[in-house]
């Protein structure tokens, strides 16, 4: 009896130890690759990426002279002209080809890099200077050798075999990922040279260099002294015959990993909304000796990844003009399938036609930024937390990055937490206390000074079945101090169950739930000061109940006391005078939208106490802080300067809509703070 007694005693302990445990753990991962989804399934730009050589993983192609470069890329886009839309064109991701004819860009090329010197373009009457071929690989990789080679069959019209039709002249040019050519309006070479020949007699021509890095290749037709008949062959304005030489196959080689291999996920649909935690994955550095590859752990390589979630399948928006000239939304079907481009060229012979605006035309394709986050800065190292929105679709970018030809990094698998969401939305504004409607639209403080700030938040429940939350927890950046609490309709003080004040910011225990029944609105009162010309103050709401993640606040329209809709703070700094001063804008709102009307900002300032030319730039920030477009002025003297911006960012796409900090500031010997402007861009 005692024995039963024991064991009832022991059962009941262990029930009410499972009693006092929380509930249970509702953490889960997201995982690619290892035992998760397969990486070969689930992507949409894969350039230069190996999945053969270790089942389960992704690396670099390890590239070698035995086979052409353009053999390992299968996305090519043949279009380059850059007032033209080329769908699925991202820089960096995407390589291209073009030729030149007479300064416009072309859609050729595409037989001369597929691998078959059976197909080629035949030889047409035209000028020499109309073959300039352009081949951009989009990153760069560790070139030895180019080459090309006349077609393995057919003949000229006068009967001379096509695989004896050589190139008379020729030039070679090669740039780096860091030497970007100007493409627009030159048939110049690019920045290094490799072949010039004036007179050439062999089909299949070679042309080795000492391995460097190289992501952009340009051939030119040159004019030799063999080609005086064709030239002489000139009569009213028009050759009458072909000039000599033709191509079947452009080729590029070389040996070793390229600078990058990007490989960007399909949008997953996750099946639901779910909040993020942190981003996990393994690698393993790796070096080829011999031919095989080697561990080793300080391989100069590096992985970065970027993140973005959604709403919906799609973060773009696309849309059409009206026969007013403005644009309207479509459906991406409508976009892709039944409307025509702005530009085409009626035949090879005509110069490219730009229409005007008219209904049945494309016009510009936005990002979704009510539906979609941007692209977090990209993750150099495991277990951060991503501080993503919440949402039901989810894109990777990954960049496996190399510093040396033979070193290069394998990625095992990557995951990421994710956890159900704790309500729809969580809405925050935030505000000066002292002016909760500013005049502007946003709230600018002074650099260091104590502020006392209101941060409104409010929960939406509408479209999801959520346990709500009880804590409030606010990253200003800097030391927090609490001032109140406001809860229900009306607002009403309340205390808090716990504060907890921080060197960069704030946690708020409430002293009741906010759930799906019981969702009064809140209001919270705190004062620090700002150290940074643009700051966001983050917030996340979380439940101590539960072992969940944390759900991100999000900007937007929390009430009606305040009018700011936005977590954005800018600072100002003091009057201290400044080299750059009398910063002004033609408009306070770009829209490059291609009307003629503000696509264009014209940034006008004087410079101040500068003894010599120094180098100016005027940078272009978004309000989280991040670095989006980069315009080097050059060197300055002091007085009036101009310059302009045309919306753009460091990618050369148009910036979203939003607001965002101008700055412009000198490099100097002399102490000098950057004047910020903010400004706005809409279409």
């Amino acid at each position: 009896m005692a024995l039963k007694q024991s064991s009832f005693s022991r059962v009941l302990l262990f029930a009410l130890v499972l009693m006092a445990q929380p509930a249970p753990a509702q953490i889960s991962a997201w995982k690619l690759g290892g035992a998760g989804l397969a990486w070969s399934e689930s992507d949409t730009t894969r350039l230069f990426i190996d999945f053969a050589s270790a089942p389960g993983s992704i690396q670099p192609i390890y590239l070698t002279p035995e086979k052409t470069v353009f053999s390992h890329l299968d996305n090519w886009v043949f279009w380059r002209d850059p007032s033209d839309i080329i769908l699925g064109y991202v820089d960096g991701e995407t390589p291209r080809t073009w030729k030149w004819s007479d300064g416009l860009a072309a859609p050729s090329g595409s037989l001369l890099i597929d691998g078959d010197d059976a197909t080629y373009y035949p030889p047409r009457a035209v000028p020499l200077e109309r073959e300039v071929y352009t081949m951009d690989l989009a990153v760069a990789v560790p070139a030895v050798a180019f080459g090309f080679t006349t077609p393995s069959q057919g003949f000229r019209s006068d009967g001379t075999p096509l695989k004896t039709d050589a190139i008379p002249g020729y030039d070679v040019s090669i740039a780096s990922e860091s030497e970007r050519p100007v493409v627009e309006g030159t048939l110049e070479p690019l920045s290094h040279i490799i072949a010039d020949v004036d007179e050439n007699f062999e089909p299949r021509v070679a042309i080795p260099f000492p391995r460097r890095y190289v992501r952009f290749v340009r051939y030119r037709r040159q004019v030799s002294v063999l080609d005086e008949d064709f030239l002489a062959s000139f009569v009213r304005g028009q050759y009458r015959d072909a000039p000599p030489g033709t191509i079947a196959e452009f080729e590029l080689f070389a040996e070793g990993v390229p600078r990058k291999a990007i490989y960007k996920t399909s949008i997953t649909d996750l099946g639901q909304s779910v909040n993020f935690g942190r981003l996990f994955w393994r690698t393993t550095p790796l070096r080829m000796v011999g031919g095989a590859p080697v561990e080793t752990p300080d391989a100069a390589v590096g992985v970065k990844i970027e993140v973005r979630t959604g709403r919906d399948g799609d973060p773009a928006v696309y849309h059409e003009y009206m026969a007013t000239g403005f644009e309207r939304v479509v459906a991406r079907e409508r976009y892709e399938n039944q409307l025509r481009t702005r530009q085409f060229r009626p035949n090879l012979e005509s110069p490219i036609v730009t229409l005007e605006p008219r209904p049945g035309l494309r016009a510009s394709i936005g990002y979704d930024d009510e539906n979609w986050t941007f692209w977090s800065v990209p993750f150099t190292q495991s277990g951060l937390p991503l501080n993503l929105r919440s949402g039901s679709y989810l894109q990777l970018r990954i960049a496996l990055e190399s510093r040396s030809f033979d070193d290069f990094v394998r990625l095992d698998s990557l995951w990421i937490e994710t956890a159900p969401l704790l309500a729809g939305d969580i809405i925050g504004e935030v505000a000066l206390r002292s002016d909760p409607q500013p005049a502007r639209g946003f709230s600018e403080v002074a650099l260091g000074q104590e502020t006392d700030f209101v941060y409104d938040l409010r929960a939406d429940f509408s479209q999801v079945d959520a346990p709500g939350f009880d804590a409030l927890r606010i990253r200003t950046g800097s030391h927090t101090r609490f001032a109140g609490l406001e809860m229900g309709q009306p607002l009403a003080v309340v205390a808090p169950a716990e504060v907890i004040e921080s060197e960069d910011g704030l946690l708020v225990r409430l002293p009741t739930r906010v759930t799906r029944a019981d969702n009064p609105p809140l209001r919270l009162f705190f004062s620090t000061a700002l150290f940074s010309f643009a700051t966001t103050f983050t917030g996340e709401v979380s439940d101590s109940e539960r072992e969940v993640l944390p759900q991100p606040v999000i900007g937007g329209d929390a009430s009606q006391a305040l009018s700011t809709n936005s977590l954005h703070v800018l600072g100002v700094a003091d009057s201290t005078p400044s080299a750059v001063q009398e910063l002004s804008v033609s408009t306070p709102v770009l829209t490059p939208n291609g009307d003629g009307i503000h696509d264009r900002l014209q940034i006008r300032y004087t410079l101040f106490r500068l003894p010599e030319l120094v180098p100016v730039a005027l940078e272009i920030y978004a309000l989280d802080g991040r670095r989006l477009a980069r315009i080097d002025a050059g060197r300055q003297a002091a007085g009036p300067q101009e310059t302009e911006w045309d919306g753009r960012d460091e990618r050369g796409e148009l910036l979203p809509p939003g607001v965002y900090l101008l700055s412009v500031a000198p490099n100097a010997e002399f102490a000098t703070s950057a004047q910020i402007l903010p400004l706005g861009i809409a279409y």
